[in-house]
């Protein structure tokens, strides 16, 4: 049995509860959270001890790896202090809310044995899983572009409302989207030099006020991003477009086809409760032709979590990790570092209307 310790109870937290329950050999032991509410929900749908300091749960030394899902601006510092317990650590993206912070981490990371896997979810999804692998089948020949539209519902109320602010949540560009910056980089298989963003605060969000002051965080933009081997890839971000049927679509280009992964919205199930599936789309340039595949997700996945079952499928692929003790994780620190990167170029360059030559910041 692998004992997992959960620091950050929240609404992510919880989903990483119900999604662990699922697999074999696997429980939560503990949670910490400094919100009661939040703490005793957890506890209750784990069955853990509760902490309300990550210090005094991580001092306890009852759990074999340690979960990291509070609050972004929190995340660098709890990886810090866990780098101390040589056990294996899987931390929410994004990695931190700053490159620099994420740059210390990969420094005071360096010789360490066991590993630290950034949770970075949308790799995961079998829409996703299913495009990386036309890719490596050389469906499209060699990927030049990829294009990405996520259009969905808002950022939801979480608890001090620290997502409704830069410097807490690192930036909408960096929180919602090192997803993408990270999928771009994967798929094309180059580091990113050049990030353009355009972006606005234009219908979210605008009329609340809370002690944090008022919020500051983009609902809206388009970002183009500049590869080393010459490929490019262009985000174009809703934050206020609840009513898309896809909330995520991600096409792939190259010589001889389009790839497209379409990812339901929120909305799991039809309402004769039949699931919601994704689709790929495969568009062969020389027949002019394409071809449409459903992608199924099994519902006891969709039930227990927000994102297409990528949740589950991560954690299965970490716990064999943990349990193998060999290998490398598949989302490394290093990977966290771009993704970060990438998103904090963009919130510059939004800011700036300059793009951001990122040559020279690599890892």
């Amino acid at each position: 049995m692998i004992r997992y310790g959960l620091i950050g109870a929240g609404m992510m937290g919880q989903e990483h509860i119900r999604n662990i329950a699922l697999l074999d050999g696997a429980t939560v032991t503990a949670v910490a959270d400094p919100d009661a509410g939040m703490r005793a929900a957890a506890m209750a749908s784990a069955g853990a001890q509760g902490f309300a300091d990550a210090g005094d749960l991580i001092a306890a030394n009852c759990c074999d790896v340690y979960l990291i899902a509070a609050p972004n601006d929190l995340h660098a510092g709890l990886v810090q202090q866990l780098l101390a317990t040589d056990k294996p650590i899987l931390v929410e993206k994004p990695l931190a809310t700053t490159t620099a912070d994420c740059r210390d981490l990969l420094n005071m990371a360096q010789g360490r044995v066991a590993p630290i896997w950034v949770a970075m979810e949308y790799r995961f999804m079998p829409p996703v899983q299913r495009l990386i692998q036309a890719l490596d089948q050389g469906t499209v020949g060699v990927p030049r572009m990829v294009a990405i539209r996520e259009h969905r519902f808002p950022f939801l109320q979480k608890v001090d409302d620290w997502n409704r602010f830069n410097a807490r949540s690192g930036g909408t560009l960096v929180e919602k989207c090192c997803h993408f910056w990270d999928l771009m980089r994967l798929m094309l298989r180059a580091d990113p030099v050049r990030v353009y963003a355009s972006a606005g605060v234009d219908v979210n969000h605008r009329d609340e006020r809370y002690i944090g002051g008022v919020p500051d965080i983009v609902d809206n933009a388009y970002v183009v991003v500049d590869f080393a081997n010459g490929t490019r890839g262009m985000l174009d971000l809703c934050m206020f477009a609840e009513g898309s049927h896809w909330q995520e679509i991600i096409a792939v280009t190259g010589p001889t086809a389009r790839v497209e992964a379409l990812i339901p919205g929120p909305a799991r199930f039809t309402s004769d409760g039949k699931p919601r599936e994704a689709q790929l789309i495969t568009s062969l340039r020389a027949l002019k032709q394409e071809v449409r595949e459903t992608i199924h997700t099994p519902p006891e996945l969709l039930i227990a979590g927000d994102h297409h079952g990528s949740t589950f499928y991560q954690h299965e692929r970490f716990l064999n990790l943990v349990r193998s003790g060999k290998g490398r994780p598949e989302v490394s620190l290093e990977d966290g570092y771009w993704s970060v990167l990438v998103g904090e170029a963009a919130e510059e360059s939004a800011r700036s209307g300059q793009a951001i030559d990122l040559r020279g910041r690599g890892v």
